[in-house]
């Protein structure tokens, strides 16, 4: 069976998965931008936006792990890019400008229609409006033999975390107290819903820590 996946999911040491007033000149957050210092050094990191150089190591294996056997993503509306509410056109591409760094189908959850968009790279935004279930169903069919990564943020993490529908979860812990921001434990009882530490590898940069859902 495919698994739904999360990987390279960034924390702070008080557990903040982005930090407060996320806006287009800020968007993970003011201070968020340093959770991500660890993945930002790496080469597969560097690789996805076409750039040489990049460090090895624990820290890129992680990041690599991440992109192996990976058919198809789900991502949160923010996640996608900047706008917020009503689309006012479809003219918005998001983010990652005209080639994104996901090259499969990425199905994006959303309170409001918009048609699939077609980008470089083998990258399509499906835009899906029925809920985590329905998003996570057709990310399984589209995937095929693969599995399915989860992008975040936050929320949307927490949605199916909350639902037990994540097979594993990495968070790389940063060594940064954000103080405030998007909290992704508080009030989940994740050893209630069947998850355990299954890895657990310190870098300078970042401690790894991998969860996973105990299924009979």
């Amino acid at each position: 069976m495919p698994k739904l996946r999360v990987h390279a999911f960034s924390l702070s040491l008080d557990g903040y998965g982005a930090g407060p007033n996320q806006d287009i000149d800020n968007p993970l957050g003011v201070g968020g931008r340093a959770l991500h210092e660890w993945a930002f050094a790496t080469r597969t990191f560097r690789r996805l936006f076409d750039a040489d150089g990049g460090s090895t190591g624990i820290d890129d294996e992680f990041a690599a792990r991440g992109f192996a056997n990976i058919g198809t993503w789900i991502l949160g509306r923010n996640m996608f890019g900047p706008v917020r509410g009503p689309w006012p056109d479809d003219s918005g591409k998001g983010w990652w400008g005209d080639n994104p760094p996901y090259h499969t189908p990425v199905f994006v959850l959303t309170q409001y229609p918009r048609a699939s968009l077609a980008m470089s790279g083998g990258t399509t935004f499906h835009f899906v409006t029925d809920g985590i279930e329905a998003a996570l169903k057709r990310a399984i069919e589209a995937a095929g033999d693969r599995d399915v990564r989860l992008g975040g943020g936050v929320a949307t993490i927490r949605q199916y975390l909350r639902a037990g529908l994540i097979d594993e979860m990495h968070l790389a812990i940063a060594p940064v107290l954000l103080g405030s921001g998007e909290h992704l434990l508080a009030g989940i009882d994740a050893a209630a819903l069947g998850y355990h530490c299954v890895e657990d590898v310190p870098t300078p940069n970042a401690t790894h820590v991998v969860i996973a859902k105990h299924r009979p």
